[in-house]
């Protein structure tokens, strides 16, 4: 995962899912992943991201990350920027 540490200026972790898509969805973090979680991890943060105008799949681009547990949310840009990451290692 060091590549995501050449694009970007940091990299935070809260510790609750719920909480980073919620500063996602209002812009204080730029995008966020994570993989392993449970549905109830992320079911209410990715729709807040959704209502917000933002982006949230799996690892690869679908939609299915509520099944697969992997997650990236974000912008467009940001959200395009982190799948051609992360599809490269899953």
């Amino acid at each position: 995962f060091s590549e995501i540490f050449l694009y970007s200026a940091g990299i935070r972790r809260i510790g609750s899912a719920a909480l980073d898509l919620c500063y996602t969805a209002c812009g204080r973090f730029d995008g966020f992943w994570e993989l392993g979680l449970k549905r109830w991890d992320m079911a209410a943060g990715s729709l807040i991201v959704s209502e917000a105008g933002g982006l949230v799949t799996d690892f690869h681009g679908d939609e299915s990350y509520l099944n697969s547990g992997f997650i990236v949310a974000g912008n467009r840009n940001v959200h395009k920027r982190l799948i051609n990451i992360l599809s490269n290692y899953f």
